[in-house]
């Protein structure tokens, strides 16, 4: 009887796994962590910024980002971030091209990144700063922000540095639709 009883609690914790699983991989409700089908981190439940397990899906919902590009998103897939060296949170709307690329900006997609701690300023002035940007300063977002001028917008508050990017699928970025997620996002930093 004692070496059955190892086997049933692993019986036990198997099946208590698999219904963590299925119940995250459900469409009626969006898991608050773990890993997608494909094995890729999701977390579309903002929490704070100060939460020990701080990704750069902590901070946005799948209803900010639909609400930015102004249709129904996917749930946030975090992916690495092509400017700031951290990760990115990515959701796609029904005409993003496939297969789903999370570390390749794509359209009909929403892009967001923060980046927290001591290299937030380096980041953020590190863009700012490159060839590709035409920055022009955008007044009532954190300590100080910026537009680069096509497709993204810049925040730096405190210690953070926040960068959205709202790319329609058949419309250029909108500098409206970036500042209404960033109004959205700060209140969580």
């Amino acid at each position: 009887m004692p070496q059955r009883l190892p086997k049933v609690l692993a019986g036990i914790a198997l099946a208590v796994v698999a219904a963590a699983s299925a119940a995250c991989s459900s469409s009626s409700s969006p898991p608050t962590s773990g890993t997608s089908p494909s094995g890729v981190a999701t977390t579309p439940t903002p929490t704070t910024a100060k939460a020990a397990n701080f990704n750069s899906c902590s901070v946005v919902t799948q209803s900010d980002a639909s609400s930015a590009i102004g249709e129904s998103m996917s749930s946030g897939v975090l992916g690495h971030a092509t400017v700031e060296g951290g990760l990115a949170c990515v959701f796609y709307g029904p005409s993003a091209p496939k297969p789903h690329d999370p570390d390749v900006a794509q359209p009909d997609s929403v892009r967001v990144v923060v980046v927290k701690g001591p290299n937030a300023l380096k980041w953020y002035n590190a863009y700012r700063n490159s060839p590709q940007v035409h920055a022009r300063p955008i007044a009532g977002y954190g300590d100080k922000a910026y537009y680069d001028g096509y497709a993204s917008l810049s925040v730096l508050k405190g210690d953070f540095y926040l960068r959205v990017a709202v790319a329609p699928a058949k419309a250029p970025p909108s500098l409206p639709d970036e500042e209404r997620l960033a109004a959205a996002i700060l209140p969580r930093l």
